[in-house]
C-alpha cells in the first residue's frame, strides 16, 4: 500500500524527550582524568506528537503539554493539513493508546471519514511503527551525550533539528521505508 498512489500513509506516535537527556558510550581523546558528564536530576519532559509520511519523508510534529484525546484530536487537524489532496485516502498507521480510541474523537472522525482512516497496530509492537525509528534517530541527534539546565534548552534542542527536518528528505525516508 505504501507504493500506492492513491493513498497518502503516515505513521503517527507520541513520545517525550527528558530533560536529564540520554547517556551513551561515545569515543573521547585519552586524558588524565576521566570525562564528566553532567545529568540533569529531574523527570521534567516535554511531549511531542509526530508523523511521517512513508512515501515522502514529509515530518509533522507539535509540542503538546499533555497526550490526551483533545491534544490528539489537535494534531490530527494539524496533519490533515498537510495531506496530500490528490490522494482518495489519508491513512493513519499508529499504536493503540487510550486516546487514540476515545468516545471525545468520534465526531471528528465520522465528520473526516471519507479520507481518513485510523489503521491500528497490534498491542505491544511499537517496533512495528516506523516513526519509532525516527525518534531513536532524533534523540541521537539531540540529547544523546547532552545536559540541559532547563527544559527549555531541551526543548530549543529538539525543535532544531526538527527544524531539519521540516522538508521532505530521504533521512526520513530511508528510516521509516526499510523494504
Amino acid at each position: 500500500m505504501r507504493n500506492d498512489r492513491r493513498f497518502d500513509l503516515w505513521s503517527l506516535d507520541e513520545c517525550h524527550f527528558q530533560q536529564h537527556g540520554t547517556r551513551c558510550r561515545m569515543w573521547i581523546p585519552r586524558e588524565d582524568r576521566d570525562p564528566i558528564l553532567l545529568h540533569a536530576p529531574t523527570r521534567k519532559s516535554v511531549a511531542l506528537f509526530g508523523a511521517v509520511n512513508l512515501l515522502t519523508g514529509t515530518l509533522v510534529t507539535m509540542f503538546a503539554p499533555q497526550f490526551d484525546a483533545l491534544t490528539f484530536e489537535t494534531f490530527l487537524r494539524v496533519l490533515l493539513r498537510h495531506r496530500r489532496r490528490s490522494r482518495n485516502e489519508t491513512v493513519l498507521v499508529l499504536d493503540n493508546a487510550r486516546y487514540h480510541h476515545a468516545s471525545l474523537l468520534a465526531p471528528f472522525l465520522e465528520q473526516h471519514q471519507s479520507f481518513l482512516r485510523l489503521d491500528f497496530l497490534p498491542p505491544y509492537s511499537p517496533d512495528l511503527n516506523p516513526i519509532e525509528r525516527v525518534w531513536k534517530h532524533l534523540r541521537r541527534l539531540a540529547t544523546h551525550n547532552c545536559y540541559f539546565s532547563t527544559l527549555e534548552e531541551l526543548t530549543h534542542a529538539v525543535k532544531n533539528q526538527i527544524r531539519q527536518f521540516e522538508k521532505p528528505n530521504l533521512t526520513l525516508v530511508s528510516l521509516c521505508c526499510k523494504n
